[in-house]
């Protein structure tokens, strides 16, 4: 007798897949982004709109403030001499109070931002903490103050004074910028520096600030706008015209010349070209150093 054996199953048939077919872009996210960019165009355009006004209002010289017309049909320039003649000393003052605010800022701010990143002391962030609500005082208290301590220190009128006050705007913000920064910078780089035979000093000039060259600028930068559209240290600082920036010389330009408003507002654009200028530059940096501290 012979024994049956079952019968072994038939593979079944396997079917050729079928190649898939491209994902068609959806017409949700183009309307979207369509809709994002209109959004971000009239965002932008309302922003510059004063811009556009006072570079308009400028090269409408005989206009009043009344009849400029949305474009001008005419431009001239004699606003341009009028507020560079009597506001080019203002510009020279505000320029050389920002760069020296910046100058002091950075060097007061680098090392004490490096000593809380750095050093492990107790109660580092309370004192981060503790700058931050620095910022939080309104600016004519501190400014009152000052004004007693610079009475009695000869530092009235003076461009010593206005440097000072102006560095203590930026001092508090960089500070921070630079400590999230120096953070993130491993210690081994340090110790590498002290073992090749660098103190601590030289480690810190030649390895830690110029990694943290993205940071550096974007502080800097920023204490130089604080500087720049500084209004009440300048006021309140200042009894006489010989430190006056160009944010005090708009004010009493303004009054003297409240008819000639061309030349009022070619005043203010020209005090808003060096800001222009160096944040169109610096926006590379800008971006790097505030986001480079956020990623260790």
């Amino acid at each position: 007798m012979t024994s049956a054996h079952p019968a072994a199953p038939t593979p079944a048939r396997s079917r050729p897949a079928r190649p898939g077919r491209p994902a068609r872009p959806g017409r949700r996210g183009g309307v979207r982004g369509a809709w994002n960019t209109a959004a971000a165009l009239l965002i932008l355009a309302v922003l510059l709109f004063p811009v556009y006004w006072m570079l308009n209002t400028a090269l409408q010289p005989d206009s009043g403030i009344a009849a400029v017309t949305w474009l001008p049909t005419a431009p001239r320039l004699e606003s341009f001499q009028t507020a560079l003649e009597s506001q080019g000393g203002s510009l020279l003052t505000s320029l050389a109070v920002a760069l020296g605010a910046v100058a002091v800022c950075l060097a007061l701010a680098a090392p004490a931002a490096y000593g809380l990143a750095q050093s492990g002391l107790r109660g580092g962030r309370a004192v981060v903490f503790t700058t931050l609500i620095t910022q939080m005082v309104p600016g004519i208290v501190i400014a009152n103050a000052l004004y007693s301590a610079y009475a009695e220190l000869g530092l009235v009128n003076s461009y010593l004074g206005l440097i000072l006050a102006d560095a203590s705007l930026g001092l508090p913000f960089s500070v921070v910028l630079l400590r999230a920064f120096m953070v993130s910078i491993p210690g081994e780089v340090v110790e590498a520096a002290l073992v090749d035979g660098a103190n601590r000093f030289t480690a810190f000039v030649r390895v830690v600030l110029p990694m943290s060259r993205n940071a550096l600028i974007t502080a800097g930068l920023f204490t130089f706008l604080f500087a720049w559209s500084d209004f009440m240290f300048a006021l309140t600082l200042n009894t006489t015209d010989d430190v006056k920036p160009i944010t005090l010389g708009i004010y009493q330009f303004v009054g003297a010349h409240v008819s000639d408003w061309g030349a009022v507002m070619a005043t203010a654009v020209m005090s808003a070209v060096p800001a222009a200028i160096l944040l169109v530059v610096a926006q590379k940096y800008i971006a790097a150093g505030i986001t480079g501290g956020s990623v260790k």
